[in-house]
């Protein structure tokens, strides 16, 4: 029985350092998209109607914030052209 918990209580501590590497990492994912969606709420509040104009403002200023806050770009498809 003592053997048992002491090797549940080994494999626990072994792989605690890893288990610590991920939540940061996952942490810091989170961190970056909660700042995207910052970013976009701001651009949509600033641009808030769904014409053409607007549209390019707000991807534009989209564009700005992320550049300013250091986050990754969003990939925006490029428009269907006739």
């Amino acid at each position: 029985m003592t053997r048992q918990v002491g090797f549940v209580v080994f494999a626990l501590a072994a792989l605690m350092p890893a288990v610590a590497n991920a939540d940061a990492q996952g942490m810091q994912l989170m961190k970056k998209w909660a700042g995207s969606d910052r970013c976009s709420l701001q651009a949509y509040k600033a641009f808030p109607d769904y014409t053409a104009d607007s549209l390019t403002k707000r991807d534009q200023a989209l564009q700005n914030c992320l550049a300013g806050g250091g986050l990754p770009p969003r990939d925006i498809p490029p428009p269907d052209k006739p």
